[in-house]
């Protein structure tokens, strides 16, 4: 649990209820499970209503239990283990529809992610990608595949597109040692969030490059470093990081990037349709099928 929380229990709890108090102790004590439990399940859990749990929300400060159990989420799905996060996923997708729980999840969180990302720091974000002299692209464990995703379609609007190889420490700097303020680092990260990310950003930073940091929110390590901070809400599914929103929320970025240079973009794809013809590269609806 974070300081700051801790204190801020430790210093109303005296005031508390006895129903109060029995929730703000079953908290401290199992704060990675309570975090992802509704108001009813928590207070089944500790022996008092849900609206006992509602009031404690307010009564320490929150608008009301919604925005403490986000507080509480946000503290501490960064820090879960793989195990901890099968048995979280457990409490929350009950029964045997695994698949349909799992879709609605993804379907929450990319409904989250269109309503609550800033449109300021979207378009200046395309602005960036469009006028950088190089466009680098960083994401790690998890991330990664999102960030290769995003480089394959970035080198269709520019010839200057890095990935970022973040196998070696050593080499991930190696491959970001010319970057300077001309240019642009797209850094994806999630929980559980990478070390090297935060690393590597500090690094371009400090060389003025312009970051755009793609994450699950203002508390996440990558944010700080952010010029343009692009929120995508996560999920967690079992063991696996369900990384839907992010990726449609990069989607988005990519047709906005390509709209804004259409006219290059026709062009380029134009030529490329020849090449492809002439070398056979995609199936044609006119070939035998062998």
């Amino acid at each position: 649990m974070s300081e700051n929380f801790q204190a801020k229990l430790e210093e109303v709890y005296g005031s508390l209820s006895k129903g109060h108090k029995k929730i703000a102790d079953y908290i401290t004590t199992n704060y990675e499970k309570a975090s992802f439990m509704t108001a009813a399940s928590l207070g089944k859990a500790v022996g008092v209503s849900e609206s006992t749990v509602v009031r404690f929300a307010s009564n320490i400060g929150f608008d009301g239990y919604p925005e403490l159990q986000k507080h509480l989420q946000e503290m501490v799905k960064s820090h879960l283990t793989s195990v901890q996060r099968m048995e979280v996923s457990a409490s929350r997708f009950e029964g045997d529809d695994l698949i349909g729980n799992a879709f609605a999840a993804d379907i929450e969180m990319i409904k989250a992610t269109r309503e609550g990302v800033s449109r300021e720091a979207f378009e200046k974000s395309v602005e960036t990608i469009n006028n950088a002299r190089k466009i680098y692209i960083l994401g790690v464990r998890s991330s990664a595949a999102i960030a290769s995703f995003a480089a394959f379609y970035f080198r269709y609007l520019s010839e200057n597109v890095v990935l970022i190889d973040t196998s070696s420490s050593s080499e991930l700097f190696e491959q970001m040692f010319r970057i300077s303020s001309e240019d642009v680092c797209v850094a994806i990260s999630f929980p559980r969030y990478s070390t090297q990310t935060v690393k590597a950003l500090s690094f371009a930073k400090d060389r003025g490059a312009t970051i755009i940091s793609i994450t699950d929110g203002e508390m996440s390590p990558i944010a700080p470093y952010a010029t343009h901070l692009l929120v995508a809400k996560s999920n967690m599914v079992s063991f696996v990081d369900s990384l839907v929103a992010p990726l449609s929320l990069i989607n988005a970025l990519i047709a906005a990037c390509a709209r804004k240079k259409s006219d290059d973009v026709y062009s380029y794809f134009r030529a490329l349709e020849e090449i492809w013809d002439e070398y056979h590269v995609y199936r044609t609806g006119g070939e035998e099928k062998k």
